[in-house]
């Protein structure tokens, strides 16, 4: 087990501005298979409670040539992680056991790209839904004693919930 300390904190300005360096670097590092690079999860919504975890969704037109961008992935600080339990996604962790930085790549017309994208707008767009989802996440932190599992199973029916509501309020 590891000794991984499950923090959910208030929201930080500081976030967007740390996103928006390491997209820079991302940027360099992949190069023009990189489509767009994007801020999502709860750090990319103002307002929100979150783990201090900066989650980037990365949309690339080709994931072969992606993994054969990992070494330069991994000189920024990466750990490459493969699909890591997501068919089609390639997913990458900075900052060791307190990770700071976590990649989501996908290629381009993956549904996984529109559920992040509607979910993080879905969020920001409806304040009481989102602040609710703060409250659901501090209450998880306080309850699974750093199990990362629990905490994540503590979320699972809200956001179940709230991803399709988010998926057909984004279509529309």
């Amino acid at each position: 087990m590891s000794n991984r300390i499950i923090e959910v904190v208030d929201y930080d300005p500081n976030w967007s501005k740390t996103f928006e360096t390491e997209k820079v670097m991302l940027t360099k590092a992949i190069g023009s298979n990189a489509v767009k690079i994007e801020h999502i999860g709860s750090t990319s919504v103002v307002g929100l409670s979150a783990k201090p975890v900066i989650d980037i969704l990365i949309e690339v037109t080709s994931l072969t040539e992606l993994d054969s961008a990992n070494k330069n992935i991994v000189g920024l600080g990466y750990i490459v992680k493969g699909e890591n339990g997501i068919s089609g996604r390639r997913y990458f962790q900075k900052g060791g056991n307190q990770r700071s930085h976590h990649v989501h790549a996908f290629q381009t017309s993956d549904l996984h790209l529109l559920r992040h994208r509607a979910f993080k707008e879905y969020l920001i767009a409806h304040p009481i839904i989102a602040s609710e989802y703060s409250f659901i996440k501090k209450e998880a932190v306080s309850k699974s004693g750093n199990d990362i599992n629990f905490y994540m199973a503590l979320k699972n029916n809200f956001i179940q919930k709230h991803e399709i509501l988010a998926i057909e309020w984004f279509g529309n």
